[in-house]
Formats: structure tokens, sequence, C-alpha cells
């Protein structure tokens, strides 16, 4: 899924659950959400992995399904 910048609507490079535009040089947060309800998810880290779960009855997500949202520009 690609992220883009709310302000300039390019592409964003994700690293490590921030994102950074890198034409108005902003670094930028984003929220993991559910892609079945579409509410924030809970991030489950361990052992250097990362998963997702879903409090609103849909389990774990694969991070291949997470939805991930800019919240400000």
């Amino acid at each position: 899924m690609d992220i883009n910048c709310p302000a300039c609507h390019n592409p964003l490079n994700v690293i490590n659950g921030t994102a950074h535009c890198a034409t108005c040089d902003k670094a930028i947060p984003i929220e993991a959400r559910c892609p079945e309800c579409h509410k924030p998810l809970e991030m489950l880290k361990a052992c250097g992995a990362v998963d997702y779960f879903c409090q609103n009855g849909h389990g774990l997500i694969s991070k291949k399904r997470v939805e991930f949202v800019p919240l400000s520009a």
C-alpha cells in the first residue's frame, strides 16, 4: 500500500512507524489500521518481530494487510 504526504501528495518513505516526505523534508507519524473495520491496531513487538492485533474482533492482522494512514501534515 502506498502512502502519500497529506501536504504535497508525494509518496512517503516509511521507517519504524514514521513516514518521511523527501519533498517537504518532514517526518509524519502514521497509524496502523485494521483493513476490516478501519480502527487503530495494537502493535505487538517480540524478539524483533512486529505483529498487529485488532481489538475489535478481527484478531491478528498480517503486515501485508495493514492500512497505514498519515496522522498529520
